[in-house]
């Protein structure tokens, strides 16, 4: 009976080392994203995809039918590790490759995304990329070449409708003038807000010139649409 007992209690050991020696769980990415960008006025569109977490030098995205798409850092950044990364796609005209070309190319579903911290640790999160997209907005003030009046700068457009299945969550205002030195004006409000005032010191900069403006209808899984048109300051 003895000896019994002694084998009971080496299996149980075995057991303890086998149970120390397993992989760390894998770490989570604290934030991730993936979104289709459409610029209505222009006429193209692209993907953006967006992480943030602990520091990594390796990093794939597996996408619902197993493309991939692989990221290596390598020398002084692999060291360092990278934590916030972001990287848009490039936008050819719809001439050169319709929407329904791109959405082929992205599929909707779940992305996986698996990496390695700079630690030597697994690195793991998902995001959900869908095809519910957005129309731009209908810009209403001001359209192409309209002065505007940097004392009464309220830039408006119309409310976009829901897309099928999703629900406008809120636009982005972007207002920006190409000469240097310039500071760009941006603002994220809510599905019921359909303008914003830019301060007059935005506008008001000597020599600037030529301005243009765009707003951004963002749909509740992040996907987005634009429009934009230059303007001139009176």
């Amino acid at each position: 009976m003895r000896q019994v007992k002694v084998g009971f209690l080496v299996a149980g050991v075995v057991a303890l080392i086998v149970t120390a020696a397993a992989p760390a769980h894998a770490v989570r990415l604290a934030d991730t994203a993936i979104y289709i960008e459409i610029n209505e006025t222009d006429g193209d569109a692209g993907i953006h995809v967006f992480l943030d977490g602990e520091g990594w030098d390796t990093m794939r995205m597996i996408s619902p039918n197993g493309v991939e798409f692989s990221v290596l850092a390598e020398n002084s950044i692999g060291l360092q590790g990278i934590t916030e990364f972001f990287f848009e796609s490039a936008e050819p005209s719809f001439d050169v490759q319709t929407l329904d070309e791109l959405l082929a190319l992205f599929p909707a579903g779940v992305y996986r995304f698996r990496g390695t911290t700079t630690d030597g640790l697994p690195l793991r999160g998902r995001a959900r990329l869908t095809h519910r997209l957005p129309e731009g907005p209908v810009l209403v003030f001001p359209i192409e070449g309209e002065e505007v009046d940097p004392d009464d700068a309220v830039f408006s457009w119309q409310a976009s409708p829901d897309p099928p299945g999703s629900q406008i969550v809120g636009y982005e205002v972007i207002v920006g003038c190409e000469e240097p030195g310039f500071v760009d004006f941006a603002a994220k409000v809510g599905p019921d807000v359909t303008s914003v005032t830019v301060p007059p010191e935005v506008l008001d900069q000597d020599g600037a010139a030529e301005c243009k403006w765009e707003v951004l209808a963002i749909e509740a899984s992040g996907n987005q649409t634009l429009n934009e048109s230059e303007f001139e300051i009176d």
